[in-house]
């Protein structure tokens, strides 16, 4: 018997769902896991962006004012 039809028999009812865990010993279900990727995914889009600004603000906006000197 293959393994996925082994753990199919054994879970019954519960084989595929949620609940079930990515790895036995990481207590992280595949819910958490999907919503800790959408996460740091959201958090890198801030981050590059914030990325974007300061250097538009270092490159365009301070020697526009005056605050320095692009060299």
């Amino acid at each position: 018997m293959g393994e996925a039809k082994r753990r199919k028999a054994v879970l019954g009812d519960k084989y595929g769902k949620d609940n079930t865990r990515i790895l036995p010993w990481v207590p992280v279900s595949k819910t958490q896991a999907e919503k800790l990727v959408q996460l740091s995914t959201r958090i890198t889009w801030v981050g590059i962006g914030g990325l974007v600004v300061a250097w538009v603000t270092v490159r365009f906006i301070g020697p526009a004012f005056g605050w320095w000197q692009v060299v």
